[in-house]
């Protein structure tokens, strides 16, 4: 997809983890912000880093029904072009590589095993964390 000079650009960075009603918020929070920036026109990718790559896993392959209905949220976000990444060492860390391996998640090493967050800066992606 080419984008015009000029065209914002946010990469989102989701570290929470599962285990919490927090967590949670803050993994819905990540789709609904890419969703609302891609809506007005910016550029956006998704990165599933630390405790995030776990969200990745259930966002790709949902087990209960709070999973799926974001599961719908990300794959329609997906529809949108919104790309995503997640983080290769923290996959591992977080004992969810094989369950992203077989369903073709983006695993991502360029750094030190990790995303590479300069690259996307130098890039001019804003970066947004949660």
């Amino acid at each position: 997809m080419s984008i015009s000079p000029g065209t914002k650009r946010f990469a989102i960075i989701l570290q929470a983890g599962a285990e919490t009603h927090e967590g949670m918020a803050r993994a819905l929070h990540a789709l609904l912000y890419a969703k609302e920036l891609s809506e007005r026109g910016a550029r956006c990718r998704l990165i599933f880093d630390g405790a995030g790559s776990e969200w990745a896993a259930k966002l790709l392959a949902p087990e209960t029904d709070p999973e799926r209905r974001m599961a719908r949220l990300f794959e329609s976000i997906r529809g949108q072009g919104i790309a995503f990444e997640v983080c290769d060492y923290c996959s591992g860390a977080f004992q969810v590589r094989e369950k992203l391996q077989a369903v073709g998640a983006p695993l991502s090493g360029a750094y030190m095993d990790h995303p590479s967050i300069a690259d996307l800066a130098l890039d001019g992606y804003e970066l947004v964390v949660l």
